[in-house]
């Protein structure tokens, strides 16, 4: 089969093209055929540190959305034909070939009306933001959240599930995506580049505070984002979790929560493998009813992956970029 193949760890732009041998989908797997692939920070992370247990070379691309071309010893409720997508274990063959393996705890039925190059580009950020939304902040209606790097994949999916589910969005961004995330539902947009965050969210909220944050920048931020949290509040941490060395116990009462999409498969917890099969039921359906919206902003052939991911490292992409896959060989 076809496939970007990476030798050794290193940056983007040493993935190349190779034919490889088609995978064989183990006990409990299926294989699917590979339509389109989303691409994610962690593939270029991956990339460049590699994991002890790999053999290379080896198929990188978390994303997938496809169709089960074969299934493994013991599975009975997929068959081939059936359309799918899901974010998948790092340990396994991924989308960027044309065959990929998964686990079928962690699969999910392509909803009616969502095309496959949508669904790839939902995985990795939006199950991140429906998990830190609904699974760890547990929202509630008429409250405020602070979006930290609204314009991301997971900023902008964050946003428009918080949105949905009646919650006044302020979000951070620089100028040039004001228009981008105003228009995915955020209420008070601060330029993180020329404007204090810190003080601008106390202005915006009366010197209360917000009742949520979901941060996707960094531990740094995560650290002023308890600043800015009100009595009670709650903050959901994607990049990295607040330091509390200088933090003043008994005064705000905040809950901390670490959002780990990828750690599911290593915690080799069933439940929380299923959880994601229907994480993915549940936000697939809020996409293909247009509630939410994929974010695409970029469609790229398999060889372009590599120059998409170097973009993607500069941290300067807004939205998503999703690879379509060849069907054929040739």
């Amino acid at each position: 089969m076809k496939a970007l193949v990476l030798d050794k760890p290193g940056t983007p732009e040493t993935l190349y093209p190779s034919d490889v041998e088609q995978p064989k989908p183990g006990a409990g797997e299926v294989r699917v055929k590979v339509h389109a692939v989303g691409l994610n920070p962690v593939d270029y992370k991956l990339a460049a540190s590699g994991l002890p247990n790999w053999d290379y070379p080896v198929v990188l691309g978390m994303d997938i959305a496809g169709v089960v071309d074969a299934v493994g010893k013991g599975v009975e409720e997929w068959e081939p034909g059936d359309p799918v997508y899901y974010h998948g274990n790092r340990n396994r063959p991924g989308g960027f070939g044309q065959y990929a393996i998964v686990t079928t705890k962690a699969l999910s039925w392509l909803p009616d009306g969502l095309s496959y190059t949508d669904a790839a580009a939902l995985p990795c950020a939006g199950f991140t933001a429906y998990q830190a939304i609904h699974r760890k902040l547990q929202v509630k209606a008429g409250k405020t959240i602070l979006v930290q790097g609204g314009a991301g994949g997971v900023g902008g999916f964050a946003i428009q599930l918080a949105k949905a589910a009646g919650l006044k969005v302020i979000t951070t961004c620089s100028r040039h995506n004001n228009n981008f995330v105003k228009d995915l539902g955020a209420t008070d947009i601060i330029d993180y580049q020329t404007e204090d965050v810190v003080n601008r969210v106390m202005q915006l909220t009366d010197g209360r505070g917000v009742d949520y944050i979901v941060d996707t920048v960094s531990s740094e931020s995560a650290t002023k984002g308890l600043e800015m949290l009100a009595y009670n509040g709650a903050i959901a941490c994607v990049a990295g979790l607040p330091d509390m060395s200088d933090f003043v116990p008994f005064k705000k009462a905040p809950s901390i929560h670490e959002v780990a999409l990828g750690a599911v498969y290593a915690s080799e917890d069933d439940q929380a493998l299923e959880d994601l099969a229907k994480i993915g039921v549940e936000f697939g359906a809020l996409v293909a009813k247009g509630t939410v919206r994929s974010m695409v902003e970029e469609i790229v052939a398999l060889e372009e992956i590599p120059d998409a991911l170097v973009r993607l490292s500069m941290r300067h992409v807004r939205g998503k970029i999703v690879a379509k896959i060849p069907q054929k060989d040739s």
